[in-house]
């Protein structure tokens, strides 16, 4: 699976009765069998406050790729789909719950994400071999 594009944005306000400023959306941009697809993952943005919870990190950003700042935001949608590869199949997904939030960054190795956003700024991409490279296996 060749990665493209790795990026985050919180959501704006279209009209005043609409929610859409509780949310944040992530995205990846791959490329998998001569197609190119995206993953959108919203959630909620309460979840960037407890940042500390779920990875190593204290805050944003959280860690520089390069001279670029990456903030949590911007690793969401690469986070769920290393834990569930079976979202390459999918467009979009949807989390308002915290306990299914962190359950995707539980058990990655964090210290292995700055080099693909370090790819995706001086190459524009990244090859993924395997998402289980990224998974931090236990010890027996």
């Amino acid at each position: 699976m060749l990665i493209k594009q790795c990026k985050g944005y919180e959501l704006e306000k279209e009209k005043s009765n609409t929610s859409e400023d509780f949310f944040n959306r992530s995205e990846i941009t791959f490329e998998e069998d001569g197609h190119e697809k995206t993953l959108h993952v919203l959630y909620v943005r309460y979840f960037e406050e407890l940042v500390n919870e779920y990875t190593p990190f204290e805050s944003n950003p959280i860690f520089k790729a390069g001279s670029v700042d990456v903030e949590l935001k911007d690793i969401v949608a690469l986070v769920c789909l290393l834990k569930n590869p079976g979202f390459r199949h999918r467009k979009r997904v949807y989390i308002n719950s915290k306990i299914e939030f962190a359950s995707y960054f539980q058990d990655i190795d964090f210290s292995k994400l700055p080099a693909i956003f370090e790819s995706l700024n001086s190459q524009s991409s990244f090859n993924l071999r395997s998402p289980l490279e990224y998974i931090v296996h236990p010890q027996k």
